[in-house]
């Protein structure tokens, strides 16, 4: 059996039409480890993040985000900020505002 499937380049024509005839009854040779029913007892950190790294999106879908009260809090900030009105008034302000250095009396 080859890497992706049931074809290679070592079987012929005949062989491969034989093989689809087994598969088409349940009959299956060569699983191999692809189907061997000695899965591991505990599933750990790279099993697990292989599963969510390499899990199918459906990108048809709507992504729907869920805040804690203090993330949304945070992110009303930034978009606050990001979005604020300039003008050439605070600009300039900003610019020319006075700057004293030493101590305060």
């Amino acid at each position: 059996m080859g890497a992706f499937g049931i074809f290679s380049y070592e079987h012929t024509v005949k062989e491969t039409e034989k093989i689809e005839e087994k598969e088409e009854i349940g009959i299956i040779e060569n699983a191999g480890t692809i189907r061997n029913e000695k899965l591991p007892a505990k599933i750990g950190f790279w099993q697990k993040f292989k599963a969510f790294w390499l899990q199918e999106i459906d990108w048809n879908k709507e992504i729907k985000i869920e805040l804690t009260p203090k993330q949304q809090k945070i992110e009303n900030e930034i978009n606050e900020f990001l979005h604020q009105e300039i003008t050439w008034e605070k600009i300039h302000n900003f610019l020319f505002q006075e700057i004293s250095f030493g101590k305060k009396k």
